[in-house]
């Protein structure tokens, strides 16, 4: 890694989407590192503290983001992260992080539906990144 760029982490078992991301965050002058399963990111996660992630909710589990979630804010809890996500659209469900109890068991700095547009999504990454 170079020392002026920063270091995201972009998780989802959606090849397609995950390219795509991966194309975005690029174009924003960033560094990405990507994994297609929460195994896959846990991994990276062992010997690699990136600046910020953004991970899918419903991976390998339905609750996988959330479990890799939990465990990159218990080894990196300065990491912003981002919760991609598209449940909203498939289920009717939503989330978001509005009281503290909500943030105690989600630990995601931010939920963002999947299809964001690109300006919104740098805006929403240099505000968690205080850029």
């Amino acid at each position: 890694m170079t020392l002026d760029k920063k270091q995201v982490l972009i998780v989802d078992d959606d090849s397609d989407y995950l390219f795509q991301m991966k194309m975005h965050v690029e174009s924003f002058g960033f560094e990405v590192i990507t994994a297609n399963s929460q195994k896959e990111a846990e991994q990276i996660i062992e010997n690699t503290k990136p600046d910020l992630a953004i991970i899918d909710l419903m991976m390998e589990r339905n609750d996988s983001g959330f479990s890799l979630c939990y465990k990159m804010k218990s080894k990196y809890p300065d990491v912003p992260i981002i919760m991609a996500t598209a449940v909203a659209s498939e289920t009717g469900l939503t989330f978001g992080l509005n009281t503290q109890a909500d943030k105690q068991w989600i630990k995601a700095d931010l939920f963002l539906e999947k299809g964001l547009r690109k300006d919104q999504l740098l805006k929403e990454i240099n505000k968690l990144l205080k850029i």
